[in-house]
């Protein structure tokens, strides 16, 4: 019966485009969780939690003392297996970044249909309420992913730069343009959270012992990510700033959000498309050109001489 009653409310269209409206069961997880409707929440500073300065930067303070204290202190320590753990961690990552994706997908798909791609990315219309618990979700989400460097830590796995630096400062990114309104800001987020379902799927099913062999290629598919992001994010704020600042140029008309969410936003999307093509550089044609170098090597090595063979064999190369 109960598959029968959700059989007949299958219908798509443009407000639903999955053919059940998501929202519907969402809105009620929302209120058994918070007690309250979905449509009372506002992002608000200093109401909200983790909605101000001061609870951001104490967080970032605390994550960095937090990984490099432990950091220290795990020198001289076994590392951590912690297998089942991590394997959950991923699973429920993997699990939260798609139901995110999908509400997305579901409140974009109207704005998108009948207001248009300018419409969607620069008018302060786009900015909904719906679109803003989205929006401040993705963002707590931000604080759990912080325990995947936890992990690398227990695990006595290497730190490197580009996870932490990209771990935090993505954290601060999303607090920005919450305050900043930036309409635009489902783009990387839409496509940040496509990433990490393939992401943390890939770091649970290898956890638990199984060859992915298309990790480079989630690693492409991320730089691909950050020149999209950039592609609109570039054109947002020089149509902003054009027509704020110098509207003899050539340009769209006025684009929602501030100035510095949209300063900070270009100049830290750009560094992190500088920093993954840095990684992929030295990660992937680094084994590239050592299993060449390999190859070459094996090509060169002398074939073993037999007892009893003649001077001339000896000499001989593969």
């Amino acid at each position: 019966m109960a598959a029968a009653a959700i059989l007949d409310k299958v219908h798509f269209s443009i407000d639903q485009p999955f053919g059940i409206r998501l929202d519907d069961y969402f809105s009620k997880g929302y209120e058994l969780v918070t007690g309250n409707p979905i449509s009372s929440f506002v992002f608000q500073e200093g109401v909200t939690p983790l909605s101000t300065k001061y609870e951001v930067a104490m967080w970032t303070i605390t994550y960095f003392i937090v990984i490099f204290g432990g950091r220290q202190i795990m020198k001289n320590q076994d590392a951590f297996k912690l297998k089942p753990l991590f394997i959950l961690h991923n699973f429920l990552l993997t699990v939260a970044s798609g139901a995110l994706l999908l509400l997305f997908i579901e409140n974009l798909a109207p704005i998108l249909t009948r207001h248009g791609l300018f419409y969607a990315i620069c008018d302060d219309g786009a900015w909904t309420q719906r679109l803003e618990l989205l929006y401040y979700l993705n963002y707590l989400v931000k604080y759990w992913e912080l325990a995947d460097t936890v992990f690398l830590v227990l695990k006595k796995k290497p730190l490197e730069f580009l996870h932490y630096f990209h771990h935090s400062m993505t954290m601060i990114l999303c607090f920005v343009q919450l305050g900043g309104h930036t309409s635009v800001s489902w783009v990387p987020i839409t496509l940040n959270l496509t990433v990490h379902v393939l992401m943390y799927y890939y770091y649970m099913r290898s956890a638990a012992g199984v060859r992915i062999w298309w990790k480079q290629y989630l690693t492409t598919l991320q730089i691909i990510q950050f020149v999209l992001d950039l592609g609109f994010i570039y054109f947002c704020a020089y149509t902003y700033f054009a027509w704020t600042y110098f509207p003899w140029a050539p340009n769209a008309g006025k684009c929602a959000g501030t100035e510095g969410a949209a300063l900070f936003g270009c100049g830290l999307l750009s560094s992190y498309l500088l920093l993954f093509i840095n990684f992929y550089r030295l990660t992937y044609n680094a084994k590239a050109k050592a299993a060449a170098n390999k190859v070459r090597g094996t090509n060169m090595t002398p074939k073993t001489v037999k007892s009893g063979s003649s001077s001339k064999s000896k000499s001989k190369h593969i």
